[in-house]
C-alpha cells in the first residue's frame, strides 16, 4: 500500500509606496540688512542677519492665514540697543522681551513703515521691503544692537504683535549719532521642502 502524501502553499504579497517623501515640510527664514551712513552718505557699517522668528509671530502668521482672522498688512521696523548680550527669545512678546530694550535715537515721529512688495511665485517664495527700506533719520548719539518688526507704529510701545528679531553680528553693536541715516530692509522667504 503506498501513502501519497502533498502539501500545497499559496503565498500571495503587495506592497504599495505612496510619495517618495514620508512627510512634506515648509520651512520660513528672515533676515534684516541695514546700512548706517554719516551725514554726508558715506557708509559707516552694514550688516545682513538672520533673524529669529518669534512664537507669537508664528502664532499669528498661521492664524491669519488659515483660520482667517482679521488682518491688516500694516508693519513697522524698530531698533533696540545694546547689551552685554543682546538675545531675542522664542518666548518675547512686545510687552515682555528681557534680553533687549527698544533705542529711539530718531527724528521719525513713530517706528519706520515696513512696506512690502507682493511675494514672489516660486520656492522659495519671497517678500521683502528693499525697493521701499525703512529710514531710521538719527538724531542723537546711541549704539544700536539689533531691530525687529510688529504691527505697532508707537515707539516705545508695548503693544502690537512681535514678529520678528536680530541682532547685529559680528563685531556686534554699533554707534550712530546726529546726522546719521539707518536703512533697513526685511526679507522672509517660505520654502517648501
Amino acid at each position: 500500500m503506498s501513502v501519497s502524501k502533498s502539501k500545497a502553499i499559496d503565498v500571495v504579497s503587495a506592497a504599495m509606496i505612496m510619495g517618495a517623501r514620508e512627510h512634506d515640510f515648509a520651512s520660513a527664514k528672515g533676515f534684516y540688512v541695514m546700512e548706517c551712513f554719516d551725514p554726508e552718505g558715506n557708509l559707516k557699517w552694514g550688516f545682513r542677519s538672520e533673524n529669529l522668528v518669534v512664537n507669537v509671530g508664528l502664532a499669528d502668521m498661521c492664524d491669519k492665514y488659515f483660520s482667517g482672522a482679521a488682518y491688516t498688512a500694516a508693519w513697522f521696523i524698530g531698533l533696540y540697543g545694546a547689551a552685554a548680550s543682546n538675545t531675542p527669545a522664542a518666548g518675547d512678546t512686545m510687552g515682555s522681551h528681557v534680553g533687549w530694550t527698544e533705542v529711539v535715537p530718531y527724528s521719525n515721529a513713530n517706528r519706520v513703515a515696513a512696506t512690502f512688495a507682493a511675494a514672489t511665485v516660486a520656492n522659495p517664495s519671497v517678500i521683502t521691503n528693499a525697493a521701499t527700506p525703512a529710514i531710521f533719520n538719527i538724531n542723537a548719539t546711541e549704539v544700536v544692537g539689533g531691530a525687529f518688526l510688529t504691527t505697532s507704529n508707537t515707539k516705545s510701545g508695548t503693544t502690537g504683535i512681535l514678529f520678528s528679531a536680530s541682532d547685529l553680528q559680528s563685531p556686534g553693536d554699533r554707534n550712530v549719532a546726529n546726522g546719521d541715516v539707518i536703512n533697513v530692509t526685511y526679507r522672509f522667504e517660505l520654502t517648501a521642502t
